[in-house]
């Protein structure tokens, strides 16, 4: 059920995104070669505890880790590990936190180092795309409008849409309705009211659209194990235009 928020709960998901906004920020500022993805993980956790909150996505249906670290051909759900980070690797960290009874939940893709001319088009598309989806999110539109404006956005630049993987809704719960695809027909899916409060997600392949998942159940690679990226914020469905509850501005301002 498609459920808005009241202003009162928008308030506290604001509260959340803020502190995601900044752990992801914090993230930012140690992504570099040599560095490893627990520790990425490791960052990160301390500054959402000491900020109050709690990391959501540990122990999420079994979920190790306190946050996603997603390298190169890793679409999603990668688990932090010994891996070293490597001049001209991606890291996608997906960031969730649990603060006063409500979520938060963002996403960015980091580049380590200098990276080619071809990881940089993707990330700058991939991001772009997210913006598209979000100036589509108003309120009487539907999901359809945000997945069209995503979809056409990254592949008239040639690169390709995951469609088994999708945005949703948030609130008191890390996922609720509706799904929010990156792909889609103007016109078509769940209609969005005024107040509801969605993350908007693009994740958009270098390669072909095709994944697949990993022995442990959860990373999702890109089947031809090209580079894939991934940009999430968390915004509230309003009249003529969304609101951004979530930031990328915290990441930008360290030049990442």
């Amino acid at each position: 059920m498609v459920k808005p928020k009241t202003e009162e709960e928008i308030e506290l998901l604001r509260e959340n995104a803020i502190i995601v906004s900044k752990t992801l920020a914090e993230v930012g500022k140690w992504v570099a070669p040599g560095v490893t993805t627990a520790r990425l993980n490791e960052v990160a956790e301390t500054f959402i505890r000491d900020h109050g909150a709690v990391p959501s996505f540990l122990g999420f249906e079994g979920f190790p880790a306190a946050t996603c670290m997603s390298v190169n051909d890793v679409v999603v759900h990668g688990f932090p590990s010994d891996y070293v980070l490597k001049e001209g690797d991606i890291v996608s960290a997906d960031i969730g936190t649990l603060y006063k009874g409500y979520n938060g939940d963002s996403a960015y893709t980091f580049p380590v180092g200098e990276v080619d001319a071809a990881t940089r088009k993707l990330l700058d598309v991939t991001k772009a795309s997210l913006y598209k989806g979000i100036e589509a999110a108003v309120a009487g539109a539907r999901t359809g409008d945000i997945g069209h404006a995503v979809q056409s956005y990254a592949e008239s630049f040639g690169f390709s849409v995951v469609r088994e993987l999708e945005g949703h809704g948030l609130g008191k719960e890390m996922h609720e309705a509706p799904g929010v695809p990156n792909y889609g027909r103007q016109g078509h899916g769940a209609r969005l009211p005024e107040g509801l409060v969605i993350c908007i997600e693009p994740m958009i392949n270098a390669g072909g659209r095709g994944v697949y998942l990993a022995r442990n159940g959860w990373a999702v690679h890109t089947s031809d194990h090209k580079k894939s990226a991934h940009f999430e914020l968390t915004v509230v469905v309003r009249h003529g235009h969304a609101e951004q509850l979530s930031t990328f501005d915290y990441i930008e301002s360290t030049g990442k």
